[in-house]
């Protein structure tokens, strides 16, 4: 059966969506995209041949609604939508920190309502979704929600009492890597590789790392084992980075993103 999708906000997220949903098959017909600005609109329409309009225009007829938008956008964009969007239709937020007990209090009742944490990987194709429904949405309408995020990446579905773990693990994680790869570009760097070839050299490592872990029946801790022999040079690198609290620091960290979500949701 065609499903209509409404994706509310046109930024970056939201066009990468829009581009990954009509990449997995949906037809430019079946999907409305929101935006104010009549030159980003002529863009959209354009590029992707969808139709672009306005916020409550957009749901008036969707099975899906997502919302892209900034978290401190979010209250207005409900209570905007809130008397066009159908009872059948279930309306899922991708912004930061916006509880299901905030979107069911702003929406009619028998709407489906379903809370999301993209990551920025999604603008590759590659992106990490942990999504929790609300009460009651049926087992149907997240699978549905599960195969149109899907396009984007990896969906995992998590009660949303994890979703500040979510959060500080693939919400955030991105920028842990950047992190990381600053640190090997710049080690590179010292060691006597220009920029660009330091890069590369990390880039293409991570990216091989990552499809090794993720394919891999080992544990991270195992892949590591086997790269790190006695005194060898895997060996001098990690035995400094122990020394100077790597692992601990990240771990601290990941609990502080957790933590600070928290704080930023509020009361679920």
């Amino acid at each position: 059966m065609t499903q209509r999708i409404a994706i509310l906000g046109a930024g970056v997220m939201g066009e990468t969506l829009l581009s990954a949903i009509l990449r997995s098959g949906h037809a430019p017909g079946d999907v409305v995209i929101s935006e104010k600005r009549d030159e980003r609109a002529a863009e959209l329409r354009d590029a992707y041949g969808v139709t672009v309009t306005g916020n409550a225009e957009a749901v008036a007829e969707a099975d899906i609604v997502l919302l892209v938008v900034k978290p401190q956008d979010v209250s207005a964009l409900l209570d905007e939508i809130a008397g066009s969007v159908r009872p059948e239709a279930t309306v899922v937020s991708l912004a930061a920190g916006i509880t299901i007990a905030t979107m069911t209090a702003a929406l009619p009742d028998g709407v489906a309502v379903v809370r999301a944490m993209p990551n920025t990987p999604a603008l590759v194709g590659e992106g990490m979704f942990g999504i929790s429904p609300g009460a009651g949405v049926s087992a149907e309408r997240v699978a549905v929600v599960e195969a149109l995020l899907k396009s984007g990446g990896k969906v995992v579905v998590v009660d949303e009492a994890l979703q500040d773990a979510v959060t500080a693990v693939s919400g955030s994680g991105p920028a842990y890597v950047f992190y990381l790869a600053e640190a090997m570009i710049a080690g590179g760097v010292q060691a006597g590789l220009d920029d660009a070839t330091a890069r590369t050299l990390t880039a293409q490592t991570l990216v091989g790392a990552a499809k090794l872990l993720a394919e891999s029946d080992d544990t991270a801790d195992e892949l590591r084992r086997r790269v790190t022999s006695p005194n060898g040079t895997t060996h001098a690198a990690i035995t400094t980075f122990d020394q100077h609290g790597v692992k601990d620091g990240l771990v601290a960290g990941v609990a502080a993103a957790a933590a600070r979500s928290a704080e930023l949701s509020g009361p679920a």
